[in-house]
Order: C-alpha cells, then structure tokens, then sequence
C-alpha cells in the first residue's frame, strides 16, 4: 500500500494521475474543513468561547483556498491560465489569516486573556494534526512533481493552520505548567508575521506567472 500523495510505483506518475491526486488533497481538505469548523463553531457557541469560533472561522479560509486548487486543477487546457489569478487568491487568503491572528493574538495580549483549555479545541486540534500534516507534505510533493505553484502555495497555507494548532497546544501546556499564558499569542504574531510574508512571496509568483504567459 502507498501512503497519500505518494506514488504508486517506481516510476513517477503521468501529469493526468498527479492533477488527480491534487484534487483527492483539496476536497479531502474541503471535506475535513467543513466539518471542523461546524463543529468549532456550534461548539464554540454553545459554550461561549471565541477562541473556539476562531477556530472555525480559520477553517473557513482553508476551505476557500482550496477550493481555489480545486477552480485552478480543473481547468483543462486552461488550467496554466488559472496559476496567476488563483495564487492571488491564495495570497489573498495569506493576508486574512495574517489579520485574523494578528487581532485575536494583539486582544489576547492585551486583555490578558489565558489560552482556553476546552476539551472539543484540543481534541479538534489535535485530530487536525494527525488529519492535516500529512495532507500538507502530500500537497507540496504532488506541487513539485506538477511544478504546480497554486498546490505548493496552499500547502503552505495547510502548513500555517498547523503551526497555529501547535502553537495552541504548547501554549496550552507552557500556561498550565508555568503560567506563561503570553506564549502562545506571541507565537502566533509571529506565525502571522510568516502569513504575510508568504502572501507576499506568492503574489509575486502570481505576477511572475502572469508575466511568463505574456506573449514577447
């Protein structure tokens, strides 16, 4: 049995077989996503916790984005056409959770608000771990093999989502154990900070890719 995301056999897989598995990533991505973040949310209303709703709402823009790889890796013929106006879309994406952590991690600080110990968060968290490492370093390998900057982009974007899941977790544990309850709205400043900088970097690569499909 090969693991997901990986080839089937010695040799590399053809183009086609590779856009597929880049698709079975994405909506696996939108599947997981919906369902994380209804469960976020109800729970999170349910019990008053904004944390938790941000959860929920983070997984929103992971839905967004790849639905954006799904839009880009169906486009046939047009798919390289698609590369530069869906890496802008992604970078959008970027730009929004760099926003959203920035301002929940700036009120956190400033209210000296304590990481919320809610049992369905780091359940969720951690079955997102388990769910979505593995989906991130298929991404970015079926990425490279297509040369592909959308998938490698929102691989990037998965990646992030679970630093930010770590990030909760150890905060978590650093508060109960030490009472550093700073720690993890600090690392995620910096974790937003990595948000931009990759927005930027792939609009960027949007503008690059526009520019190689410009006739000289």
């Amino acid at each position: 049995m090969t693991g997901i995301g990986q080839p089937a056999g010695p040799d590399a897989p053809p183009e086609a077989a590779l856009r597929r598995r880049g698709l079975q990533l994405a909506w696996l991505i939108v599947v997981w996503d919906v369902i994380e973040g209804a469960v976020a949310i109800t729970a999170g209303i349910a019990a008053g916790s904004i944390a938790l709703i941000g959860f929920g709402l983070d997984s929103t823009i992971e839905v967004f984005a790849a639905s954006v790889v799904i839009w880009q890796l169906r486009g046939g013929e047009r798919a390289r056409a698609r590369q530069a106006p869906a890496l802008r879309l992604i970078a959008i994406t970027f730009f929004v959770l760099a926003a959203y952590v920035s301002v929940e991690s700036v009120r956190d600080l400033v209210g000296g608000d304590e990481a919320e110990g809610s049992i369905v968060g780091i359940v969720l968290n951690i079955v997102a771990l388990l769910v979505m490492v593995p989906v991130a370093l298929a991404q970015a390998r079926v990425g490279r093999a297509l040369d592909n900057p959308v998938l490698i982009a929102q691989s990037k974007e998965t990646w992030l989502s679970n630093y930010l899941s770590v990030s909760l977790l150890v905060g978590l544990a650093l508060n109960e154990a030490f009472g550093l309850w700073w720690a993890d709205p600090v690392v995620a400043l910096l974790l937003a900070a990595v948000a931009l900088n990759e927005g930027r970097e792939t609009w960027e690569s949007a503008t690059e890719a526009r520019t190689d499909r410009t006739p000289s």
